[in-house]
């Protein structure tokens, strides 16, 4: 990497972590740039530590130096939270290497996983167990425990389990002056004092580096059951969620909304994709019910889409007859994020609304969007059972993408109009990071940003750890 501070500095940093923890110019390149590629950082270090002492040692030294560090996990983050800025001061340090499942205690049903663990490994670790690790994203197999924590991920697994928050019992952390805090508790119920823990989670690494984390586990399904079904309407798609609620109460473990254009870009776009369904439908709605019981939810399922078409909810439905049906039902679901890219430019929007209002934020908002830029193609997808939607709007066919994603802005501006108009969030499971620290000010009160700042202030005076994510840049 070039050098980009002190000659002496720079040879001290090297000493702390091995030659080949040290990335080389073509090694750190792919660290370096956001997934979209709406940042692109400079470093003068990227250093992959492989334990929580050497990553306490590097941040020491920070501390002392006055030297940015910025965390990154496994690089998947949508908002540029882990990426360094262009002044390539800053050392960038992934917890990749930090990639070791330390326990798993199926009784006491928790593990404790370090950072770089990918949580694709934490839930085959849960699944060897016969435990279940419910947390669920498209991009598991890259995505690591460490940013999941970061940035409290959520996905398709909230409405039985919650979000990341809710499955963390204790973490390890690196504070800002290079201590480290060892909270891997393992305890369901511990009231002394401040719950320290929740200062990290969601904190984007603003205010600690996590190392390690004690995860909840949960009973394996013993029993599943997946539909796909067809509707007319995001408002059809509501109310289908309320007959299954109704009906499979906990066991309803999945509801992720679809619309015809997501899916004919997947079928277009992902090898191997089918549709399941004869007809084409204006939305579709995925439906999963789990349970570690054998409580008979084939019957249950079939009870909910019975209802919901004798309520003219439903106009189709097919239910997976096995495991790699609903596998393949799955596909379709998480390819979405993916398959826009080959239909050019796609401004996105991660909000949140009531769920009581998830429907009618659909419908307002792509009225909206038509409205402010003609033949724009909407494509609102995700978690209808929790209120989170990715109300993503792809490029004009035949626009030109460079000049559709320099109007970003002000289509956010037309998304969230109506965003706050249902009273949601415009940062509902990506986090903030650098793309949307702009809008807190006009989502957040003064008091809330104060608090915030206060804490941000009194854990990094500083201002080592990712300043200008979050919150603007407050080194002292």
């Amino acid at each position: 990497m070039p050098e980009t501070m002190p000659p002496d500095i720079a040879a001290r940093f090297r000493t702390l972590v091995a030659e080949r923890d040290q990335l080389d110019a073509e090694a750190a390149a792919p660290k370096l740039v956001e997934p979209r590629g709406l940042y692109q950082g400079r470093a003068a270090f990227v250093l992959t530590p492989r334990s929580v002492d050497e990553v306490a040692a590097i941040v020491r030294l920070a501390h002392e130096t006055g030297t940015i560090v910025v965390p990154q996990g496994g690089n998947t983050g949508l908002v540029g939270g882990q990426t360094p800025d262009e002044s390539g001061r800053a050392i960038l340090l992934s917890t990749a290497r930090l990639d070791r499942i330390r326990e798993v205690d199926a009784e006491g049903n928790l593990m404790v996983v370090e950072a770089g663990v990918t949580l694709q490994r934490a839930q085959e670790a849960a699944e060897a167990a016969g435990r279940l690790f419910p947390l669920s994203l498209g991009s598991e197999g890259t995505c690591t425990i460490g940013g999941n924590i970061a940035t409290n991920a959520g996905g398709t697994a909230v409405l039985a389990y919650g979000n990341t928050r809710d499955l963390v019992l204790g973490v390890e952390a690196v504070l800002p002056d290079g201590r480290v805090w060892n909270g891997l508790r393992r305890l369901r119920k511990d009231n002394t004092g401040y719950d320290l823990k929740h200062l990290f989670i969601g904190s984007e690494g603003t205010l600690g580096i996590v190392t390690a984390a004690v995860l909840k586990l949960f009973p394996a399904p013993r029993e599943t059951a997946t539909a796909f079904v067809g509707l007319s309407s995001p408002q059809a798609a509501l109310a289908l969620f309320q007959i299954a609620r109704h009906h499979a109460g906990p066991a309803l473990t999945g509801c992720e909304i679809m619309p015809r254009i997501g899916i004919d870009f997947t079928l277009r776009h992902m090898a191997g994709a089918r549709d399941p369904l004869e007809a084409v439908h204006p939305w579709y709605i995925l439906l999963e019910l789990s349970s570690p019981l054998a409580m008979g939810l084939g019957e249950t399922l079939e009870a909910i889409l019975a209802e919901a078409f004798e309520a003219g909810v439903v106009d189709d439905a097919a239910i997976a007859a096995s495991g790699e049906q609903s596998a393949s039902f799955w596909r379709l679901r998480l390819g979405l994020s993916e398959v826009q890219g080959h239909e050019g430019g796609s401004i996105k929007h991660d909000v949140s609304a009531p769920v009581a209002r998830v429907a009618a934020f659909i419908e307002e908002a792509t009225a909206a969007v038509e409205a402010h830029l003609p033949g724009a193609r909407v494509v609102a997808f995700g978690h209808i059972g929790d209120g989170n939607i990715h109300f993503n709007v792809s490029q004009p066919i035949g626009a030109d993408k460079a000049q559709y994603l320099a109007g970003w802005d002000a289509m956010n501006r037309v998304v969230h109009a109506v965003v706050a108009a249902h009273g949601g969030s415009v940062a509902a499971e990506h986090g903030v990071g650098r793309l949307k620290r702009g809008l807190l000010e006009d989502v957040k009160s003064d008091v809330e940003l104060d608090l915030m700042r206060a804490v941000k202030r009194a854990l990094d005076p500083k201002g080592v750890f990712n300043p200008g994510v979050v919150l603007a840049e407050t080194r002292s």
